[in-house]
């Protein structure tokens, strides 16, 4: 997200993110996806994403954060789509809260975490539903005068317990909280 918020463009641009992957912040993403085993995605982001993804992978086989993200199951919530066009990839279609209690119920097939890729819509939805256990926010050195925010359905106010900031070399901070829930 930018230092103001957003999480894209109005219309989605990822512009605002930067990438300068220093070896201390790609530490923090390997940390984060290897104590997950499943990761969530809304439609809108999934296409971009997953393609992206397995397509640096597939120009770089020897990249373990690209392998990584393409051998992690992945569960893309969507009202639209009736089959998944994507590799290892399952579509949730069903109620969202519902869903998410099944996965954490079920362990989400194994016995890590479930982690949420976005997009900012359904991220906003997991957010309004209290569906969220820690936030790690990566903020960019950037900052948009308009754009997507994933705060945008909340309809209450959330306060959170902070758990750790960190500002990495490569100019990015995350921020991580976990919500009150009092």
């Amino acid at each position: 997200m930018t230092i103001n918020g957003y999480v894209g463009g109005p219309n989605g641009e990822n512009d605002l993110m930067t990438w300068n992957p220093d070896a201390e912040f790609m530490e923090f993403l390997n940390s984060n996806f290897d104590s997950s085993d499943t990761i969530l995605l809304g439609r809108k982001l999934a296409d971009g994403f997953i393609h992206f993804w397995e397509n640096a992978l597939d120009k770089n086989p020897d990249t373990p954060f690209a392998k990584k993200i393409v051998d992690t199951p992945k569960i893309v919530f969507t009202k639209t789509l009736d089959k998944s066009s994507w590799n290892n990839t399952t579509l949730a279609k069903g109620n969202l809260a519902e869903e998410i209690a099944n996965l954490k119920n079920s362990g989400n097939g194994g016995s890590k975490d479930i982690l949420v890729v976005g997009g900012a819509d359904f991220v906003s939805s997991l957010i309004k539903e209290g569906l969220i256990d820690e936030y790690h926010f990566i903020v960019n050195p950037t900052a948009i005068n308009n754009g997507m925010t994933i705060f945008k359905s909340l309809d209450r106010l959330q306060k959170f317990t902070p758990i750790q900031s960190k500002l990495y070399p490569g100019g990015k901070t995350v921020l991580s909280y976990k919500p009150k829930n009092d």
